[in-house]
């Protein structure tokens, strides 16, 4: 089994800055990429950013510029860096891991309000 434990999420005022966290474990094989996804109330689950095995980066066009997605390999644990935080970034936050098989963490909620 593999567990993936989120951390960093919370309520931040527009332009703030927060730093979340997936840390991977258990039957870790090759990991293919590790990325993050959110999901606001009333939306679909989108991609936020996305970084390979090789170290390749996507992002959503809407935080390009502003999130930067970084992996510890040696850890198994991406992190995703977001500045300049917006209230249309309120959403829950879940971190996605791929190797065989799609594991998804538990979500973790980041609030941008004043």
């Amino acid at each position: 089994q593999v567990q993936l434990v989120e951390s960093g999420g919370g309520l931040v005022q527009p332009g703030g800055s927060l730093r979340l966290s997936c840390a991977a474990s258990g039957s870790i094989f090759r990991i293919n990429a590790m990325g993050w996804y959110r999901q606001a109330p009333g939306k679909q689950r989108e991609l936020v950013a996305i970084i390979t095995n090789d170290g390749s980066t996507n992002y959503a066009e809407s935080v390009k510029g502003r999130f930067t997605i970084s992996r510890d390999n040696a850890k198994n644990t991406v992190y995703l860096q977001m500045n300049s935080l917006k209230p249309e970034d309120t959403a829950v936050y879940y971190c996605n891991v791929i190797m065989v098989l799609n594991y998804w963490g538990q979500g973790t909620q980041v609030t941008v309000s004043s």
